[in-house]
């Protein structure tokens, strides 16, 4: 039986050989479908290790607190939570003394969302930064504060509202092209201020967006130059595998502290990693079903011109299988030499296809610098699939191959 399923598949990619043309656009749908599965598979696991990287580089133990629903994405937001009352230091400060499960809150301070600020020296300008106000522990419950040169802000920096700043990684190239700003004056909205440190750049950025424009202040220091400044947001770093129970306990200092009615809506938010990454693993989900139905098109696609050029084949090869039934050959031996032909095609696709993407990503990873590879299971998807195709597809022509009477075949001209 065996030896007979080699003939077979001799036979079928012989055929493929002397009608290359014809297999190559039967196959093309084929092609198109699996590539659709596999390079989407890839694509969104680089998007998936980069979107968690980044997340919980903020730190997979903490919570996020502001006022916004759901932070903010960009521009003016809803007139709701633009009236409602701004988070406070007070509040920060009840939540350390108030939740067990809480091991540190650190506050930080911002501009409303119009302000523009513009830090520069003599060798050059950064506009669009991020500016906030921050306290000295901000470092350490922010798990992408690291410093790589110089110090962080201290305890009598804020206590004496010094006018010292740190830079984001590729804010200070802009401003010393020469190297080594520790020590040396910028002006922030033209104010001076004293470079005591570099931040390193968040880990898990891609593409245009991973700059660190981050220019940081003491907290008082910036409540004292901006003193209609309100924009608090807060971090707070729970114990060990204690995350839920600290936003529980949060919650419920926020909702007495802002008389938020039992039962109504928060004018605050809450957001971990954990809930950040659940809502992207929602967005994968819906971005898959998409996937499937692109490919399920082009699959059939190929589907029908296979089938199609096989009923061709039958056709073409009458004879041929009038004589092969009249030596001996079996009914099932002609139907398993078409079906191997059209599984025999349309798995060459899905390596081809296969080829096609694992090339597409390569590129993709070295000019982009991105982490997505084809996941094992899409590429076994992908082959079995494109076999599946020629399988289903295949079925009709073999069964009408199959049926041909011998003594009519031979008589076929």
């Amino acid at each position: 039986m065996a030896q007979a399923y080699g003939e077979n598949l001799r036979q079928a990619l012989d055929t493929l050989r002397s009608h290359k043309l014809r297999s190559a656009l039967t196959v093309f749908g084929v092609v198109l479908g699996v590539s659709v599965i596999m390079l989407v598979a890839a694509l969104l696991t680089g998007f998936d290790q980069k979107i968690q990287e980044s997340i919980n580089q903020f730190g997979a133990d903490t919570a996020f607190i502001t006022k916004w629903d759901q932070g903010r994405h960009g521009g003016p937001p809803p007139l709701e939570e633009q009236q409602r009352k701004p988070l406070t230091i007070e509040d920060a400060i009840a939540i350390q003394e108030r939740c067990t499960a809480v091991k540190s809150v650190t506050v930080f301070i911002q501009t409303s969302w119009s302000h523009n600020h513009v830090v520069r020296t003599k060798a050059g300008d950064v506009t669009a930064i991020d500016f906030r106000g921050v306290q000295p522990n901000f470092g350490e419950v922010y798990a992408n504060a690291a410093t790589i040169e110089g110090r962080f802000i201290s305890e009598g920096d804020d206590l004496h509202k010094e006018k010292v700043v740190m830079l984001g990684e590729n804010v200070a190239p802009v401003l010393f092209p020469e190297g080594h700003p520790i020590g040396k004056d910028v002006m922030i909205d033209g104010s001076p201020f004293q470079v005591v440190g570099v931040v390193e750049k968040p880990k898990g950025g891609f593409g245009m967006g991973d700059e660190d424009r981050r220019v940081l202040i003491p907290y008082s220091t910036f409540k004292k130059t901006y003193p209609d400044a309100d924009e608090i947001e807060m971090r707070a770093q729970a114990y060990p595998k204690m995350l839920d129970n600290a936003v529980d306990q949060i919650r419920e200092v926020l909702e007495r502290r802002r008389n938020v009615p039992f039962g109504g809506k928060d004018n605050f938010s809450i957001d971990t990693a954990e809930q950040e990454v659940s809502e992207f693993h929602n967005i994968m989900m819906m971005v898959y079903l998409a996937m499937i139905v692109l490919s399920a098109i082009g699959l059939l696609i190929g589907g029908v011109g296979v089938m199609n050029i096989m009923l061709v084949s039958v056709t073409e090869r009458t004879r041929e299988i009038g004589l092969r039934k009249a030596v001996g050959a079996k009914s099932q031996d002609i139907t398993w030499q078409f079906l191997l032909e059209a599984m025999t095609l349309t798995g060459m696709g899905g390596l081809i296809a296969l080829v096609l993407v694992f090339a597409l990503v390569l590129l993709i990873r070295v000019t982009l610098d991105w982490p997505g590879v084809v996941p094992f299971w899409a590429a076994a998807a992908g082959i079995t699939v494109s076999v599946s195709i020629g399988l289903i597809f295949g079925v009709w022509p073999a069964m009408k191959a199959a049926k041909l009477d011998p003594v009519e075949a031979l008589r076929y001209e």
